[in-house]
């Protein structure tokens, strides 16, 4: 059995919660710090460190940020944020971190680990490649869902390592922000291409000289869909325990 938080590992975990809806809710409206500094009249400065979860901010310099971000602010003070009997789910582009620190975090949790590509890949009687290449996308994204309906029904309490492509899929995606905690692990272009690399797998991608290059596009069209992720750990310079003692505070606090 996990041992309980501390006090003070509740409330770094709660004020990480904070800044990660703020960041989120930034991400997915495309609005920029300082243009949600402007709006709010509280200082950059002052959201930045809030962002981070190291602003022990006043309720009414976070009642102005909430009325900029036309949200209640209740919505921001919740506390219902905790996975509790929901599967976790982690989202973002091949070499994010999610099947090393999905199977990593199962294991902490004493849950199951799923890594839904090889669900599908069950579903379809085939590896992907040969599903894409035999079916086509389309169907891709109906085995994608039977195996995601399957996963949910059969593991309430599992860790799920999810492809990168299921939240350009909305009906997919929606399925799983609903039933699941999402957290998107995020990473820079450089950080994604080198793991890729040191994986010994270019797959999806079509050769490395153009590679970085699609990976930064990639990024770029799916950043407002990961970002509607309940969480965001971002996994740029950090080690795995590092990253996996950031995301375990924030799913389990």
């Amino acid at each position: 059995m996990n041992a309980p938080l501390s006090p003070e590992q509740q409330e770094t975990a709660y004020l990480a919660r904070l800044g990660n809806r703020v960041r989120a809710w930034r991400n997915g409206h495309g609005v920029t710090r300082r243009q949600l500094a402007v709006s709010s009249g509280v200082s950059e400065r002052y959201l930045a460190q809030l962002e981070a979860g190291e602003g022990n901010i006043s309720v009414l310099l976070l009642r102005k940020v909430a009325r900029a971000m036309n949200v209640p602010v209740d919505s921001l003070l919740r506390e219902d944020e905790t996975p509790g009997d929901k599967p976790i789910a982690l989202v973002g582009l091949r070499g994010a971190g999610k099947s090393t620190l999905g199977s990593r975090l199962s294991e902490a949790l004493k849950v199951r680990f799923v890594e839904l590509d090889r669900e599908v890949e069950k579903e379809a009687g085939a590896a992907l490649g040969e599903v894409f290449a035999m079916y086509g996308q389309d169907a891709y994204r109906r085995f994608e869902r039977r195996a995601l309906e399957r996963v949910l029904e059969q593991h309430p309490r599992a860790v799920i390592a999810t492809g990168g492509s299921l939240v350009t899929d909305a009906d997919n995606y929606k399925l799983l922000r609903a039933r699941c905690t999402c957290v998107w692990l995020k990473a820079s272009p450089e950080e994604h291409m080198a793991r890729v690399i040191a994986q010994g797998d270019m797959r999806p991608f079509k050769g490395r000289s153009a590679a970085l290059d699609e990976i930064r596009k990639l990024l770029s069209d799916r950043n407002d869909l990961y970002a509607k992720s309940d969480f965001i750990v971002n996994t740029t310079g950090k080690t795995p325990k590092a990253s996996l003692a950031e995301l375990r505070t924030l799913v389990s606090s």
